[in-house]
C-alpha cells in the first residue's frame, strides 16, 4: 500500500473525521500552523452575533444578571472536567502572562517554598521574562535557568540536578513550543515535591491536544491558553490552576474588582474572595468567552483521549514520511522520535526553512495553499490539531514540500521576514 492510499484509508477509519465539518474552511488549504490560534468553529459565529444582537444590544445591562455573570464559572467547569480537577480549583480570565504573574507571586509570598525562580532553555520566552521581573519587583536573585546542549530537548537529569540544589519554585512549559518535547509530568511533579519545589506547569501547547489529568499527575499549579487547540479564538482568556491543597495559602498580587468576596457591595475595603476566586480580577471579557465556550464544548464532546490517540497517529505518520521522503532531499527531523514524548507539532528544518515556508504559504497560482509557522532560526512548525487536520492534509503537505525542493522553488524568495511569522 503506498503513502497516498494509506492516507485515505486513515482517514476513512478515522473516528474523528466528522468533527472537521464542524469548522469554517477555506478552499484549496490546509492549515498546519503552529502558532496559538485555532480554526474557527461554525457555532462561535451564531453563539457571537446572539450575543451582540439580542443579549448585548436588546438587555443591555439586564445580560450580566441572566447571562454573563455565570459564563466564567461555567467554563471553568468545563476545563475542570477536561483536565480532571475540581471546578473550584480553576479560574478563567486574562492572559497567560497575567496569570503566570499572579501565580508565581503569589507563590513566592506565600512561604511554602524557597524564594528561589527556576526555568530552563526549552520554556516559552515570555514565562522567562515573567520571572525575570518579579524576581526585580521582589528584590529576588535572578531565575536559574537550565541551558540544556540542544534548543529541542530537555535533560532531566540536569534538570533535576538544579531543582536539588535550588529548590524553589520552577516554571516549565509542558510541551516546548519549538520541537514539541513533552515532560513527564507526573514523574517531575513526584521529584519537585521530594525536593521542596514546586513546578508551574504552561499548558498553553498542550491543552487540547494532549491528555492532562491534574489528579493522577499530583499537579499543583498550572496556566495555559484557550486559544489554540481549543479554538477559543484570538486573544481568548486562559485559565489558572490551583490544587485545593495548596490554595488557601495563596494571595494575588493584583487585588482587583471580581477577586473581592462581594465585589457588588463597592466596600472601600479590599477583602479577597475564598478559593480560587481570589484571583479573579478584572471585569470577564464576555465576547471571548462566549467563544470559547463553543471550541471547549467540541473538544469535551470527542472526548481528549481519542483526540489525543488520533493526534499520536497523525504525528507518527509525519515523522515517518519526512524520514522516508524529506530527509533525503535535505530536510532534519528536530521533534522526538517517541511518541509518548511529543506534543500535537511536528518541527522540521532545512537550510532555507524561511523561504520553504514562504513557497507553502504563496506557491503556485493553482493548488493547495498550506499554512505552517516558521521559529528562529531554521525551525518549520507543522501543528497537527486533531479535531480538523487528517491523513490526506498530512500526505499532500509533504508532497508540497518535496516539490518545492525538486523544482528549486525557494529560489523565487529572500529571507526578509514580517513581524508576525
Amino acid at each position: 500500500m503506498n503513502n497516498k492510499t494509506l492516507a485515505i484509508a486513515k482517514d476513512c477509519d478515522d473516528p474523528l473525521a466528522h468533527y472537521s465539518s464542524l469548522f469554517a474552511h477555506n478552499e484549496n488549504e490546509i492549515y498546519l500552523d503552529g502558532n496559538s490560534l485555532g480554526k474557527l468553529p461554525l457555532k462561535t459565529k451564531t453563539v457571537i452575533s446572539q450575543l451582540i444582537e439580542e443579549q448585548w444590544g436588546e438587555k443591555l445591562i439586564g445580560s450580566w444578571n441572566e447571562h454573563w455573570l455565570a459564563l466564567p464559572k461555567r467554563i471553568a467547569q468545563k476545563l475542570a472536567l477536561l483536565l480532571n480537577a475540581f471546578p473550584s480549583e480553576i479560574t478563567v480570565g486574562e492572559s497567560t502572562s497575567v496569570n503566570l504573574y499572579k501565580l508565581i507571586h503569589a507563590l513566592v509570598q506565600s512561604g511554602q517554598y524557597p524564594k528561589n525562580l527556576l526555568t530552563d532553555s526549552l520554556n516559552f520566552p515570555t514565562d522567562n521574562y515573567i520571572l525575570e521581573g518579579i524576581a526585580k519587583q521582589l528584590n529576588l536573585a535572578q531565575p536559574v535557568c537550565v541551558e540544556y546542549v540542544s534548543d529541542l530537548n530537555a535533560e532531566l537529569k540536569l534538570l533535576k540536578k538544579q531543582i536539588q540544589q535550588t529548590p524553589g519554585i520552577v516554571c516549565l512549559s509542558l510541551v516546548s513550543y519549538k520541537s514539541a518535547y513533552c515532560y513527564p509530568m507526573r514523574e517531575l511533579n513526584k521529584y519537585a515535591a521530594e525536593h521542596h519545589s514546586i513546578i508551574v506547569w504552561d499548558l498553553s501547547h498542550a491543552v487540547g491536544a494532549v491528555n492532562i489529568d491534574f489528579k493522577t499527575t499530583n499537579t499543583l499549579a498550572a496556566i495555559g491558553c484557550t486559544y489554540k487547540y481549543l479554538n477559543g479564538g484570538p486573544g481568548a482568556p486562559s485559565f489558572l490552576y490551583v490544587s485545593e491543597k495548596l490554595i488557601s495559602h495563596l494571595a494575588t498580587p493584583i487585588q482587583g474588582w471580581f477577586g473581592h468576596r462581594r465585589p457588588f457591595d463597592f466596600s472601600p475595603k479590599y477583602e479577597a474572595a475564598e478559593g480560587i476566586d481570589k484571583f479573579d480580577a478584572g471585569t470577564p471579557a464576555i465576547l471571548s468567552l462566549a467563544a470559547l465556550e463553543t471550541g471547549l464544548d467540541i473538544t469535551l464532546e470527542a472526548g481528549i483521549q481519542t483526540i489525543r490517540v488520533k493526534s499520536e497517529a497523525l504525528t507518527s505518520f509525519l515523522v515517518a514520511l519526512v524520514q522516508e521522503e524529506l530527509i533525503p532531499l535535505g530536510f532534519r527531523l528536530e521533534s522526538p522520535i517517541d511518541v509518548n514524548q511529543r506534543g500535537s507539532h511536528i518541527t522540521i528544518s532545512h537550510q532555507a526553512s524561511w523561504r520553504i515556508c514562504q513557497c507553502l504559504l504563496y506557491g503556485k497560482e493553482e493548488g493547495t495553499k498550506i499554512i505552517s509557522d516558521f521559529r528562529p532560526n531554521k525551525y518549520i512548525r507543522l501543528g497537527i490539531a486533531p479535531l480538523y487536520v487528517g491523513f490526506e492534509d498530512i500526505y499532500w503537505t509533504v508532497q508540497r514540500l518535496k516539490e518545492i525542493i525538486l523544482e528549486n522553488e525557494i529560489d523565487n524568495y529572500d529571507e526578509q521576514r514580517p513581524v508576525v511569522t
